[in-house]
């Protein structure tokens, strides 16, 4: 079994951060098409921005990202800091905030994570 935490980090400014949104949720799906891999999904720091602009179903890569939902979390302080906790709250995505309002990378890693990030 693969452990496998794939961590967007891009922001939404520019056509190279959609690249690399792109690149992380197809490895992403990758990753969750192999029934015996443990995936995470975390959108973080600037991150955090996309889960609002990928719910809106006429966003190009909606239903990439609509399959992988389930395994998406979001950055706690993050969200809050970008602006966008009001819109994740309404997404129902969960939220992360075990090492100080962030999610703990420490535990990732200790769990046996290989941690990739976009």
């Amino acid at each position: 079994m693969t452990r496998a935490a794939i961590v967007i980090l891009a922001g939404t400014e520019s056509h190279s951060d959609l690249g690399r949104l792109v690149n992380g949720l197809e490895a992403a799906r990758e990753f969750d098409e192999n029934p015996e891999d443990d995936l995470e999904l975390i959108f973080d720091g600037a991150g955090t921005q996309w889960i609002p602009e990928l719910e809106d179903e006429s966003h190009d890569y909606h239903e990439l990202y609509r399959s992988l939902s389930e395994e998406a979390a979001v950055c706690d302080y993050c969200a809050n800091a970008f602006g966008v906790d009001d819109a994740v709250a309404e997404t129902g995505v969960v939220t992360v905030d075990e090492n100080g309002g962030h999610p703990s990378v420490r535990s990732l890693v200790d769990e046996g994570h290989e941690i990739i990030t976009f």
